[in-house]
């Protein structure tokens, strides 16, 4: 389990045997609601919401960890063939559990009839849009 810092928090109370890997400051997990197959969440073990909060060595070391888990996870399924990576941050954004967390999502041809635009889809009719590099 992580250092509980708010016991309301279920990112604080996290079982020990849900962390997949750790980097310093920051600790990964599968996401218990995933979009696909290894989502995975990075989170700081210091209990702050948002990811303006976070400190230099908490921002590298969530980094080092996405990078190193992309990898793991495209050579355990090179039918991965991109990821997307972000953070929901406020409850406008979408934000439910306020500990900051980053979204590791893998993702496959096919897994989605238009996926251009891949975070702009967060706002409807958004994601296409003319593009001239496409």
């Amino acid at each position: 389990m992580l250092r509980a810092m708010s016991t309301s928090c279920p990112f604080c109370t996290l079982p020990a045997d849900r962390i997949i890997a750790t980097d310093g400051p920051c600790v990964a997990f599968r996401d218990g609601f995933p979009v696909s197959v290894g989502h995975t969440l990075i989170i700081p073990q210091r209990h702050v919401a948002s990811f303006r909060d976070l400190a230099p060595d908490e921002w590298a070391a969530a980094l080092r960890l996405a990078q190193r888990l992309a990898a793991e996870l495209q050579q355990a399924d090179p039918a991965i063939a991109g990821f997307n990576f972000g953070v929901n941050d406020g409850v406008t954004a979408g934000q439910s559990v306020f500990h900051c967390h980053f979204h590791l999502i893998p993702r496959r041809a096919g897994d989605h009839p238009n996926p251009r635009g891949g975070v702009r889809g967060v706002i409807p009719h958004k994601a296409d849009y003319p593009c001239p590099h496409r």
